[in-house]
């Protein structure tokens, strides 16, 4: 969902200073686990991730801290329905090295340094919210798609809004760096709606300032913005989604680029699950029923779009 805010020539120039890491898992691949893989890797089709994971013994996940109910933390370990596929992947490769015991790190990332990230080999995959967009197609490669969604706006009911002609000399929210916010900008210059727009650090910060009237409206993807909206406990019939989407996007898993070898594992793995029905299993654990960690539940139903998508996968973008 959101470019880095350098230019796409000086992608490196992204990368933040630090990096959070999630607390690891107890287990770790022994010396002679990870003498086995590289013999494996030696002789597959040429994978340099792969074979970083195997010389590593780990393969490093990026997560976010509040895309609920995408990646999000609980008590400082990633959660959430696009963790979860990014397990399945783990799994398999586990299951292709021999390496039962590959560790997994979790690095927390941005929506405004995840690209650099993985552009930058600090992530091996990043399955979270970010959005298939051909813009980004130079810098990595995505998966086959796993969500479809549109992009809309959460306001307060008690505010009257229906739609964007409303917003007109109004203060909206949107998060920085977000394919929402450059439509967003683009919109209000087109139809001369004048709006003062608040770009937020994450989309907490975005809706937070809906609920603190900072701003009249909070544009973001669709389940995103029931995701935060669901968070309000019983204030929750305060708020709701309206307006025209603005687009249509679809998430997909992010990787670096070159590696055909093991996108076609990443891609295979979401394939088999949306065919499978476990992904469909997957979204009413998510969208329809309660979450950690306090057990709200997001009444999302799946969308047609979402089901012909689980029909036919594929890595194709919609914009």
């Amino acid at each position: 969902m959101k470019l880095p805010h350098c230019s796409l020539r000086r992608i490196a120039c992204a990368v933040a200073s630090t990096v959070t890491l999630a607390s690891p898992v107890a287990h770790a691949a022994t010396a002679a686990e990870i003498a086995s893989a590289q013999a494996l890797v030696d002789q597959m089709p040429p994978s340099a991730t792969l074979r970083k994971i195997a010389e590593n013994g780990a393969i490093v996940l990026g997560a976010r801290e509040a895309s609920i109910p995408f990646s999000y933390m609980v008590k400082q370990q990633p959660t959430g329905y696009s963790y979860a596929i990014a397990l399945k992947v783990v799994d398999e490769v586990k299951r292709r090295l021999k390496m039962p015991n590959l560790a997994v790190r979790n690095v927390v990332v941005t929506s405004a340094n995840r690209i650099s990230y993985v552009v930058n080999n600090q992530v091996d995959l990043e399955c979270g919210s970010t959005a298939h967009l051909a813009e980004r197609d130079p810098l990595v490669a995505f998966s086959n798609s796993f969500f479809q969604y549109g992009i809309r706006m959460a306001v307060k009911r008690k505010s009257g809004i229906r739609d964007y002609a409303d917003l007109a000399h109004k203060t909206v929210a949107t998060t920085a760096g977000t394919s929402d916010e450059r439509i967003l900008r683009q919109m209000t210059k087109d139809r001369k709606l004048d709006m003062r727009i608040i770009s937020a650090r994450d989309h907490g910060e975005g809706f937070a300032a809906l609920k603190n009237d900072r701003a009249v409206a909070f544009v973001m993807d669709d389940p995103l913005l029931y995701g935060q909206i669901a968070l309000q406990g019983k204030a929750r019939d305060d708020y709701r989604v309206t307006g025209e989407s603005l687009g249509n996007e679809t998430y997909g898993c992010m990787m670096r680029k070159g590696d055909p070898v093991f996108k076609r594992i990443v891609d295979d793995v979401i394939a088999n699950m949306q065919r499978s029905g476990e992904a469909a299993k997957l979204y009413e654990a998510w969208f329809m029923q309660p979450i950690p960690p306090d057990g709200v539940n997001l009444q999302f139903p799946m969308s047609a779009e979402m089901k012909a998508l689980f029909a036919n996968p594929n890595d194709r973008t919609l914009d």
